[in-house]
């Protein structure tokens, strides 16, 4: 039983680090908070975004990564 969950936390672990890569920066830097950002078509359908969808997938993968640490640290 520890060897599937240490398996899956690996595997869970690379998962969060690909969908951390494949996230697009934040190129507005220090020159879009000082003038703001424009309402672009792209931000308006933000939530329909690849961004948004890997930004989920980081919430739900890191949460399980999280639960498979603390049953490991029981067992």
């Amino acid at each position: 039983m520890t060897i599937v969950l240490t398996i899956l936390q690996l595997l869970s672990a690379i998962a969060i680090i690909l969908i951390v890569l494949l996230q697009s920066g934040k190129k507005a830097g220090l020159s879009g908070a000082i003038g703001g950002i424009s309402e672009t078509f792209m931000s308006k359908n933000k939530s329909k975004s690849l961004d948004a969808r890997l930004a989920k997938m980081t919430k739900w993968i890191g949460l399980v990564f999280v639960v498979l640490t603390i049953v490991l640290n029981i067992l």
